[in-house]
């Protein structure tokens, strides 16, 4: 029928049900089921239901299972945890868990964990522990009762007690009932991942109950075996748990490692069934075993066997078996001892590489291939892998083209070859090469001298085909800028050869490959006099001196005339060769790590927690092919336009820390404020070995000059030295409230470049925050007094960070406000009060914070006297949740 039809249809029903629960006749417990039953089924079908309620709510009351279930399955779908009813609804649950008739308590215990809201937990999250641990409890309401307290401990851990309980729940893993241990296997290793001290003697238990599991016969468990596989989801239960602990004593170390060996044993034995099942559950008990065996990485016979199990699943005609395999196979490759056993199985991985059908397997080949990677087979598996990305899947390409420069640079023994790898990449995929891939080898080749030759006749070599990326433009025309003389004497690549095949490329590439062409053609007049005439006839031509690009046209201007008026040696000062940069992590290995999480990488020292370190407040320096005496460029390193850091959200709630930190310079804080005044000691670290000239560091105060008073005590020493470190104090003080911090320029020359750094120094309003102790009846007096709309800012947020109690209260405390206990009638809840103070006035200050954990979400209140305070401190403490 049509959808109008259903309408009128169950409008006429909706209309009969509210007729008959009005009605003057009292319903019978048979008619009330049915109704509120008809009343379910039409909310499913997609209808709103605002009646009803009450009736379903005096079903729980029945006796009778049937009107119970109806009314208990209403409730869990349709009531809201804001009702009016839940006050009724909890009695009625409270009754029936006291009613010891274990088919109520089911019930009730199934509603609490469908609804799971946090007001069911305040209600029973006391009591479903001592019902789970009840020595009196029949064995299926233990099952329910670990189910739900796992339900609520996930909606709202705070409101789980951990108690006598804890202690007692362990033992459920020795209960003759599997379908009790399945669901306290499932409690515990929540509850363990939080809290493992209070559970670390549940290791023994679970390797003891997953030895009985793992050598009795399927007939020995015949309720709970599944396809011949003995109780094959607890068994991965028990593994899992086992996962949140490190590997145990001798004794237990022993039996685990049996089960473990008895595991690998019976997946070589042939299978006892043919259907999909069998496989399925023999299959997961494998490969959890396989994870706990690499989580604790202490069994070298075990890694290896493990190795070799999952080398037989690389064939497997299962696409999901091999998918798994390879993945699996990662993770071992990153341990000593089945690294070796992993690179045995190279041919079979680089063979799925080329055959696999499925793209998501081909991608986990490629990560394997990465992780098996070391200096003896580092070449055959780039080469690999480069004749595999000429016709690799577009998703996957970007990730290919970083794991092949991170592996050409970590295992290079002869960089022309690495050169070489670098050039193959760009020719093959160049629209994937990352600006970082570029850059870096640009950095190697200017760092060793034994390459630069190579790859200044490489690069003059690749750039003679009629079609190169762009790519290939940038890296070509900054190595010959640097390097061209090195092979100037060939005729075939004289500097009138090298600057016309640079030129041919000229229009054909975007505004930021021709600004540095540009510097690469005055760094040829520098090196080559010869064709100074010809270069500066191309910079004189109206195509440079009238672009409509305003970067070029000021290059070009520059360029010339630093051609013309400078003698040779001032244009072998400017124009010198780039200095080595510094060492330093490749930003190839931190995209990589950014993009795919670090446990891509294989080395140990490679896994080290990545450093965000920026120069100059920007990413890894794009190598530059000028000094900065011919003026601004920005398409090259170390710019000289002041790049402000915002030093700000992180201070906010602490006054000590490391403000800005980049490959050259450190600088840290330490501040104290107390009412309107602070003084802050600002520590500038030099990271290198050589000398800071002309350091000066200066304050700008932007709009805060009148409301913001500071004075710098001394000036610092003009040089630091390689690896000193220099202290200034900074005195302050607030005149009235101010939004805008004031910004820290330090100026100063390393090794011949100028460097210009600016920070936002962390002087925020509540820095001058006084605590202040008030009684719940005065708070709320003061909070009533408050109450104009200017006054008032609210800010309702996403929560950023975990939520956590002890964190939250710390942060309030940080922020500069008393955190008053026992003041809200909501215990959740975070209340703080206090005073700014300035030169002018006081200001007081009443904060409210309300959590919801349920939505992961805050409502931050704040009350002020001066609506403009109220925004500023409302944006502050927002920050930090």
């Amino acid at each position: 029928k049509s959808k109008e039809a259903e309408i009128k249809r169950i409008n006429k029903e909706l209309a009969n049900i509210r007729s008959k629960f009005k009605g003057d006749k009292a319903l019978d417990g048979y008619s009330k089921k049915k109704y509120v039953c008809k009343l379910l089924f039409i909310f499913l079908l997609g209808h709103d239901i605002d009646f009803g309620h009450m009736e379903a709510v005096n079903l729980l009351s029945s006796n009778r299972y049937t009107e119970k279930q109806i009314g208990y399955l209403f409730i869990s779908v349709l009531v809201n945890s804001n009702s009016e009813l839940i006050r009724l609804i909890n009695n009625a649950i409270k009754n029936d868990l006291a009613s010891r008739n274990p088919t109520f308590m089911g019930l009730a215990l199934h509603c609490i964990a469908n609804v799971g809201s946090r007001e069911m937990a305040e209600a029973f999250a006391g009591e479903v522990p001592k019902i789970l641990v009840a020595g009196d409890t029949m064995d299926s309401v233990k099952q329910s009762a670990a189910l739900c307290l796992l339900r609520l401990y996930r909606t709202s851990p705070d409101l789980v007690p951990m108690g006598d309980w804890t202690s007692r729940v362990v033992h459920l893993l020795n209960d003759q009932h599997l379908g009790v241990v399945t669901a306290a296997t499932s409690l515990i290793t929540t509850l363990a991942q939080k809290n493992p001290e209070e559970f670390k003697t549940s290791v023994s238990l679970a390797v003891s109950r997953l030895s009985r599991i793992v050598t009795s016969a399927s007939t020995d468990l015949q309720d709970y075996t599944y396809y011949f596989v003995p109780a094959p989801w607890l068994s991965v239960k028990l593994l899992r748990l086992l996962q949140c602990y490190p590997p145990p004593d001798p004794a237990v170390r022993g039996r685990l490692t049996e089960c473990l060996e008895t595991i690998l044993n019976k997946a070589q034995e042939p299978p006892k069934s043919k259907k999909v099942q069998h496989s399925n559950a023999k299959n997961a008990v494998l490969f959890e075993a396989i994870s706990l065996i690499i989580h604790h990485d202490s069994e070298p016979n075990l890694l290896v066997r493990a190795c070799n199990q999952l080398g037989q699943f690389l064939q497997h005609r299962e696409t999901n078996l091999r998918y798994l395999a390879l993945e699996s196979m990662c993770t071992l490759a990153s341990s000593e001892f089945s690294h070796e056993a992993v690179k045995t199985h190279i041919d079979t991985v680089i063979n799925a590489l080329k055959t696999e059908r499925d793209v998501s397997v081909r991608q986990r080949a490629v990560d394997l291939l990465y992780a098996m990677c070391d200096r003896s087979n580092a070449q055959q598996i780039v080469a690999e892998m480069l004749s595999y990305l000429e016709t690799a899947d577009y998703s996957i390409r970007e990730e290919i083209v970083l794991k092949v420069a991170i592996l050409a640079e970590k295992y290079a023994v002869d960089y022309a070859w690495y050169v070489d790898t670098i050039l193959n990449l760009i020719r093959i995929a160049g629209d994937y090469v990352s600006e970082e891939v570029w850059y870096r080898v640009i950095q190697i080749v200017i760092n060793r001298d034994d390459v630069q030759g190579y790859a200044a006749k490489t690069v003059f070599e690749a750039l003679q085909a009629p079609a190169c990326h762009e790519n290939l433009v940038k890296v070509g025309g900054y190595i010959l800028g640097e390097f061209g003389n090195l092979i100037a004497g060939d005729p075939r690549s004289s500097p009138l050869v090298q600057f016309n095949l640079l030129h041919s490329k000229f229009h054909l590439c975007s505004v930021p490959t021709r600004a540095l062409l540009l510097s690469t053609y005055i760094k040829f007049v520098n090196l080559f006099p010869e064709v100074k005439t010809t270069i500066q006839d191309v910079l004189r031509s109206d195509s440079q001196l009238k672009n409509a690009d305003v970067e070029l046209q000021q290059r070009a201007v520059e360029y010339l005339r630093l051609s013309t008026v400078a003698s040779t040696d001032i244009l072998a000062t400017v124009l010198e060769e780039m200095p080595p940069f510094p060492e330093r992590e490749s930003s190839i290995l931190a995209k990589l790590k950014k993009k795919k999480g670090p446990s891509t990488v294989t080395d140990l020292e490679d896994t080290k927690r990545e450093r965000s370190v920026d120069v100059n407040g920007g990413p890894e320096p794009a190598p530059a092919s000028t000094s900065a005496a011919v003026g601004p460029l920005p398409a090259f390193a170390f710019p000289n336009n002041p790049c402000i850091s915002a030093g700000g959200f992180e201070f906010v709630c602490k006054n000590n820390g490391v403000l800005f930190e980049n490959q050259l310079l450190q600088i840290g804080l330490k501040s104290e404020f107390r009412q309107n005044l602070g003084r802050m000691f600002i520590f500038y670290g030099n990271k290198t070995s050589t000398q800071f000239l002309n350091f000066t560091p200066t304050l700008i105060s932007l709009h805060a000059r009148a409301s913001l008073c500071l004075f710098l005590t001394k000036p610092v020493d003009p040089t630091v030295d390689g690896g000193a470190q220099v202290q200034q104090v900074v005195n302050i003080e607030c005149v009235s409230d101010f939004t805008e911090a004031p910004v820290l320029n330090i100026q100063f020359r390393y090794g011949g470049t100028f460097q210009n750094v600016s920070v936002q120094l962390p002087i925020t309003l509540n820095k001058f925050f006084q605590p202040t102790e008030m009684s719940s009846q005065d708070f709320f007096q003061r909070w009533k007094q408050l109450s104009n709309p200017q006054q008032e800012v609210q800010n309702i947020f996403k929560a950023k960070h975990p939520m956590d109690t002890e964190i939250t209260k710390a942060k309030i405390i940080g922020f500069g406000s008393a955190l008053l206990e026992e003041v809200d009638p909501n215990p959740a809840n975070f209340v703080g009060a206090g005073i700014i103070h300035t030169k002018t006035t006081q200001i007081g200050c009443l904060l409210r914070l309300e959590p919801n954990l349920q939505a992961q979400m805050y409502r931050l209140t704040l009350r002020t006297s001066k609506e403009t305070v109220s925004q500023r401190l409302c944006e502050l403490l927002s920050q930090q949740f």
